[in-house]
């Protein structure tokens, strides 16, 4: 990392300020003694210019459309790689080779069951509660029964912690969906992958045998690998600060989690969907796309545009072509939903305001059509978003614990409030 200087005047002072160039991306400005040398903080409402961390995990360029994880393009992991082997990659840097891959796939399989003592937990919830209210506090509660992994200053153990996150993840956002329609809980079998696994526990039943479709498992694995990790969002952020307390990372991923539920975070792909199921029909698009264009109207289109996107979201091209195999394999050839959103993105793509203002479909304008497809509920989007960024937040987290100048977050404030006044008795008020 090379590193050049730039100079800030503030008054008649002037402060020079290291530049530090990544291997790739943006230089950045090192302001951390900023207020030592000057009295003054900087103001970044949503932190939009400020890189909070050094990390070698995920890096996007918004202007290109780019998305690689430890530099390779997230096309050719979906393409051609499963999601335990993007795990891995995230986790330790390097792609496995076959022998390595053979033992961190069996290692996570053989840590896919929970404590029994966990069905009982999920009693503890009314039947109508939202799975990711479930998940918030099962996640949590897995502090409670596996001390064993929560010393953050032991290697092992954060290694412990991080298969056994990854490895149950699926086993509780399927007991959250048996849960949430009134079945009984299916546990994991060892001979299966990841993804088929997760299929099964969701929508299998103990009264008949349940075969697992290939085609729909590999499109579960790839929505997995689209999700897996997406740089320093809002939840990941979360993590990393809950982490930076010193928290156990059970607790760290269940702080992720209530962040990723936000409608502007991980709810998107089912704001999406909903907004597909109002519009309805093709002939209605034009009304809803003269209302997405007039400033005084609240309606706003759900699946375009990106907080770091300004162009066409890799991740949105696979996704595409992955609800088209869904679809065909499933014999949906006259989805309304589908017919909409074609229709959409071929108005995004071509109509001026839309370029214009570069509000291109993002990922979860085609996952809501895709998971609605493979029969889950809207409720249970974003617990399947949590269950694939999980392994995202563990190697955020662990890179951060291992950070040499990882500190405490504690960000600083413009305050407007007001100044300091003297208190005045009750009687005299």
């Amino acid at each position: 990392m090379t590193e050049q200087s730039a100079t800030l005047k503030i008054g008649d002072k002037s402060v020079d300020l290291a530049v530090k160039s990544g291997t790739i991306g943006p230089d950045v400005i090192d302001i951390g003694a900023l207020y030592k040398n000057t009295a003054s903080f900087t103001y970044d409402p949503g932190f939009t210019s400020t890189a909070s961390c050094e990390s070698k995990i995920t890096y996007i360029d918004g202007d290109a459309g780019v998305l690689l994880h430890r530099g390779y393009p997230i096309e050719q992991l979906a393409e051609h790689g499963d999601f335990l082997e993007v795990c891995y990659l995230l986790l330790y840097g390097e792609l496995p080779t076959a022998a390595q891959k053979k033992d961190f796939d069996y290692r996570v399989t053989h840590h896919t069951m929970v404590h029994e003592q966990m069905s009982r937990f999920f009693t503890g919830f009314r039947r109508d509660a939202h799975p990711m209210a479930v998940m918030c506090g099962c996640v949590g509660a897995l502090s409670a029964f596996y001390h064993d992994s929560t010393d953050i200053t032991d290697p092992h153990q954060r290694m412990v912690a991080s298969l056994r996150m990854i490895a149950k993840m699926p086993t509780l956002a399927a007991m959250a969906y048996k849960y949430h329609v009134g079945q009984p809980f299916v546990y994991p079998k060892n001979d299966l992958d990841y993804a088929s696994n997760f299929l099964r526990m969701c929508f299998a039943v103990p009264c008949e045998e349940y075969v697992v479709n290939p085609v729909l498992s590999r499109a579960m694995d790839r929505i997995f690998i689209l999700h897996a990790d997406h740089e320093q969002n809002a939840s990941t952020s979360t993590v990393r600060l809950a982490g930076s307390s010193g928290a156990n990372p059970f607790a760290c991923i269940a702080a992720g989690i209530a962040c990723l539920w936000g409608p502007a975070h991980g709810g998107a792909n089912e704001a999406a969907l909903n907004m597909l199921t109002e519009i309805g029909t093709v002939d209605r698009i034009p009304e809803y796309i003269a209302r997405a264009k007039d400033k005084n109207d609240p309606f706003r289109l759900m699946g375009f545009g990106h907080r770091v996107y300004k162009n066409y979201d890799p991740r949105a091209k696979i996704m595409q072509k992955t609800t088209h195999e869904v679809l065909g394999e499933l014999g949906v050839k006259d989805d309304p939903l589908l017919e909409v959103a074609m229709e959409l993105e071929r108005i995004a793509l071509t109509d001026e305001y839309f370029i214009e203002k570069k509000l291109y479909p993002n990922i979860d304008f085609y996952s809501g059509i895709t998971l609605k497809a493979l029969g889950f509920p809207t409720t249970m989007f974003t617990v399947l978003f949590a269950l694939a960024r999980t392994v995202g937040w563990i190697a955020q987290w662990n890179e951060m614990i291992e950070d040499p100048e990882q500190r405490i977050g504690r960000p600083r404030q413009l305050y407007v409030g007001e100044p300091q006044r003297d208190y005045v008795p009750v009687s005299k008020r």
